[in-house]
């Protein structure tokens, strides 16, 4: 599976597979599997999950090292607090076709298989 590499500013703090997804809306998500740089801004990520994480600077990293087109941001839900080290998901939002067709294939012939 792919990793993608997620970024708040310039600063490497997590990857994910984006193994899940809603493509009709455009929404790619995954485990975030975060490096010790996440320590930075987890705090941040905790009190605001439920609000903009604009402040933070997010962004994906395709494998192929390309920006990934999130129109809609990206956004680390962290629920460690409450589920454990897998409690924490990124979610990037506003990912256009053709793109989400070419980086995500299995969510769409999961989609389209119900």
């Amino acid at each position: 599976m792919a990793e993608y590499k997620i970024f708040s500013g310039k600063t490497l703090i997590g990857h994910s597979a984006l193994e899940s997804g809603d493509p009709p809306m455009g929404v790619a998500f995954g485990c975030f599997l975060p490096t010790p740089e996440y320590s930075l801004v987890q705090s941040q990520c905790i009190a605001c999950r439920d609000s903009s994480q604009e402040h933070l600077a997010l962004s994906v990293l395709c494998p192929n090292n390309e920006l990934l087109a999130a129109e809609g941001g990206v956004a680390i839900l962290d629920y460690s607090q409450e589920a454990g080290p897998e409690g924490i998901e990124v979610h990037a939002f506003g990912i256009g076709y053709p793109l989400y067709e070419q980086l995500f294939p299995a969510q769409i012939a999961a989609y389209h298989h119900g």
